[in-house]
């Protein structure tokens, strides 16, 4: 019997689109990688030593900053549209790559915290409450994905396979967990912007792409979940279809 034959019509429809997603997520990022004219592992070669060395500690604090922005902010403002997210962080791109390094890296936090806010938004329009510990946790796990200046499918498949790691996890250890790699995300990022002035046409190329990145791979994220629950299929069968989908795409 193959996953297709164990999920309805409905569901495979709704997979279908989410498989789209799925492919669409790195496309902006690829554009800025020619448009930059290297490779993504060559990015971090064009940053200081120092800032290479005190990039994992940079993107933990940034994390707590936007976990705890997020979370006070829902409260009070009300979730933007996708576009909108777009265009404010690809603003704040721009200002951040004008003045090089030093004011990127003050950018960082503040962008973190409007793409966790986004991650959120998807979360609560698929059904689950960003309150909640665990929804609060599998928000912070998007940012385990690759990366949208990373052309590693088996990456992103192992992000999203990885949901039952998150059992028993506290935020300050998946904070721990996903900060390394998530080091080199946003260092790549932080390189784009690091030519003073030419850095703000980059920054604001790269943050659109982190953006965007991260709205479909949470939309995939928490659509599969939203699946699992409403159709009663494993989450394991729904992700053997998705990979099944993306094959014939």
């Amino acid at each position: 019997m193959t996953p297709t034959d164990l999920i309805s019509k409905e569901a495979d429809a709704e997979l279908q689109s989410l498989a789209a997603r799925y492919a669409k997520a790195g496309g902006v990022g690829l554009q800025v990688l020619n448009m930059l004219g290297g490779q993504a592992e060559n990015l971090l070669e064009r940053l200081p030593d120092p800032v290479k060395s005190g990039l994992e500690g940079a993107t933990e604090r940034a994390l707590h900053v936007a976990l705890e922005t997020a979370q006070h902010s829902r409260t009070r403002i009300p979730d933007a549209a996708p576009w909108l997210n777009r265009a404010v962080t690809t603003a704040m791109g721009a200002a951040g790559g004008f003045g090089g390094l030093p004011s990127a890296l003050t950018e960082l936090p503040v962008t973190t915290t409007i793409l966790l806010r986004t991650i959120q938004g998807i979360a609560e329009e698929n059904g689950f409450d960003p309150a909640e510990e665990a929804v609060r946790l599998e928000c912070l796990h998007v940012f385990a994905a690759a990366g949208p200046l990373e052309q590693d499918d088996g990456a992103n498949m192992a992000f999203l396979a990885a949901r039952v790691t998150l059992t028993g996890s506290t935020v300050q250890g998946l904070i721990a967990r996903i900060a390394p790699r998530l080091a080199t995300v946003f260092g790549q990022k932080l390189a784009a912007q690091a030519v003073p002035v030419l850095g703000a046409a980059a920054g604001a190329a790269t943050n659109y792409a982190y953006t965007s990145y991260y709205q479909e791979m949470a939309a995939v994220h928490f659509g599969l979940k939203r699946l699992a629950r409403d159709h009663g299929v494993s989450e394991d069968i729904l992700l053997e279809r998705l990979k099944l989908a993306l094959s014939k795409s």
